[in-house]
């Protein structure tokens, strides 16, 4: 019996040792036991303690004469509990020999890492020696665009002076951090971006609005080195290539800068122009003064540059004088084909052409200067067609300030010199954009600046619109609708709803005479001229009429 119960004894033992071992073993497995979370970036992290809980290892304990103070575990839960603080000065209290820039390390890399938030999940301690330990963790972090971001390190710990203490690397940061390395970010770029269509469209080929791009780049409106696209996290460490680490590229690369610029009627107007060498065709919104469109073959950006006599297009300002000052489109007016400035020189029609007594609406249909120029006599003056050119965007010679113009005229003195001005020669002179905008100005009822063509494009103090007096604006539609409807340019291929002046213009250099033609349609205005092209209605219109028919 005795043996009996001595061998009960011992198996019982042994079954207590068995189960003893077995528990250290699973104890040791690698484990997420604990974790530390920073409030997102720019706000204060959590309070309150967080206890790093280990399980036991299967190493052997320090004697009790050689005990450390404090254990590895506490001191990597007070580490990584002041890291998700940003709390560098604790954090380096628990470091061993810390390096004089360990701070700016961190901060360093916070500053190229960017995240919104960071969470520090906790492995199992293990211990590799009598006074050495590791602790596993990984770091998640909430990364703008590119979203969770995360990787593995490892914590070292060893006594150091009867005391555990964080034995730090670069590698604690990122392990792929080498003593002197640093985490950078980088923005690839895109390269120079051309200015692109409202739509985001490349422009048309051969569209004749290459150099007001060209200049856009030059101003800075488009940025001539590129822009980001993108960024990329790399590690840099010294005496080798730089290794990316984490990149986010956007679906959508930008195309360019946007202008106000509409595909469709650009290419319109640049195809309007195929086959004439020396014109242009400016289109601009009523409602708003911005640019559609601008086909340009006079050569560089003549069309928003180069002034010409207007001719009989500047009529649109001299009646609106004249509608401000007692008259209307049906009143009784002279059309003779010669009229006699009284002791001055005499005016004629185009081919002396007599329509004897006619309304102002018809003489302004049939382009009569003498009409015009008799009504200016008698009814204005020099002040008084100046200050209503000034209304549409002219500026007057002696004008002060930096008030944005496109065109000009200087005050008539002379009877002659005031006839000349009232139907666009003389001292008038005015860019096909600032013959768009007069245009604009009787559709929309309010004379408009030009909008810059870049939408980015600092607007800078844009001049105060001027409306015009409803009785003027309507007066001024009656008058352009009756040039399409029964004068100069009637009977030609323009499309229903165009309304509009043809100009003639002497060059003042003996040459053939430059054409005109200016119009509305919706809320679309232009301009077409053609440098030394003949008459407004044999070459402008035509020109017009391809443009508008192709919308």
């Amino acid at each position: 019996m005795r043996n009996r119960a001595l061998l009960a004894l011992v198996m019982v033992a042994a079954a207590i040792f068995v189960f003893g071992v077995a528990g250290l073993i699973v104890s040791g497995r690698q484990e997420p036991v604990s974790d530390f979370v920073a409030a997102p970036r720019g706000t204060p992290a959590p309070a309150g303690p967080q206890t790093l809980q280990l399980r036991p290892d299967s190493s052997p304990e320090p004697s009790p004469a050689s005990s450390p103070e404090g254990s590895p575990d506490e001191t990597a839960a007070a580490y990584f509990q002041a890291w998700v603080k940003s709390d560098y000065d604790a954090m380096r209290e628990l470091v061993d020999d810390p390096p004089d820039d360990f701070a700016d390390q961190h901060r360093e890399f916070e500053d190229a890492a960017l995240s919104r938030s960071l969470r520090i999940m906790v492995g199992n301690l293990v211990r590799t020696g009598d006074d050495t330990a590791e602790i596993p963790f990984t770091q998640e972090r909430d990364e703008q665009d590119a979203g969770k971001w995360r990787f593995d390190s490892s914590l070292h710990l060893a006594v150091r002076d009867l005391t555990w203490k964080v034995v730090w690397t670069p590698a604690v940061l990122h392990p792929e951090i080498q003593p002197g390395g640093s985490l950078v970010r980088t923005e690839p770029d895109a390269g120079p971006l051309r200015p692109v269509t409202r739509e985001g469209r490349e422009f048309p080929q051969n569209s004749g609005a290459e150099a007001y791009l060209d200049n856009l780049m030059a101003q800075g409106v488009a940025p001539t080195n590129g822009v980001a696209v993108g960024w990329a996290l790399e590690v840099d460490n010294p005496g080798m290539p730089a290794k990316t680490v984490l990149s986010y590229k956007p679906e959508k690369r930008p195309v360019g800068v946007r202008t106000t610029i509409d595909y469709a009627v650009q290419a319109a107007a640049a195809r309007a122009l195929d086959g004439v060498q020396r014109a242009a065709i400016v289109a601009v919104r009523p409602s708003t003064g911005e640019v559609l469109a601008v086909a340009d073959r006079l050569g560089g950006k003549g069309a928003f540059d180069l002034k010409y006599p207007p001719g009989s297009t500047f009529k649109t300002i001299t009646a609106a004088a004249l509608l401000n000052n007692g008259l209307s489109p049906d009143s009784p007016v002279d059309c003779p084909a010669v009229y006699q400035i009284p002791f001055h020189r005499s005016i004629h029609n185009y081919k002396d052409e007599n329509h004897g007594t006619v309304t102002l609406r018809q003489a302004f249909a049939l382009s009569c200067n003498t009409t015009f120029a008799r009504l200016t006599i008698e009814r204005l003056n020099g002040d008084t067609l100046v200050d209503q050119a000034r209304a549409f965007g002219f500026r007057a010679e002696g004008d002060s300030g930096d008030t944005w113009t496109c065109g000009s005229l200087q005050r008539p003195e002379i009877p002659d010199a005031l006839a000349e001005d009232s139907f666009g020669q003389g001292t008038v002179e005015a860019t096909p954009l600032c013959m768009a905008l007069v245009a604009a100005a009787v559709e929309s009822g309010e004379w408009r600046q030009a909008r810059p063509l870049a939408d980015e494009a600092p607007q800078g103090e844009l001049r105060q619109s001027v409306p015009l007096p409803s009785n003027v604006a309507e007066g001024l539609r009656s008058l352009m609708s009756a040039v399409t409807i029964d004068g100069t340019a009637a009977g030609s291929e323009l499309p229903q709803g165009v309304a509009g002046k043809t100009g003639t213009a002497e060059d003042g250099q003996g040459g053939q005479d430059h054409a005109w033609f200016i119009g509305y349609r919706g809320d679309l205005a232009f301009a077409v001229f053609v440098e030394h092209g003949g008459t407004g209605r044999s070459a402008a219109v035509p020109i017009a009429a391809r443009f508008l028919k192709a919308l």
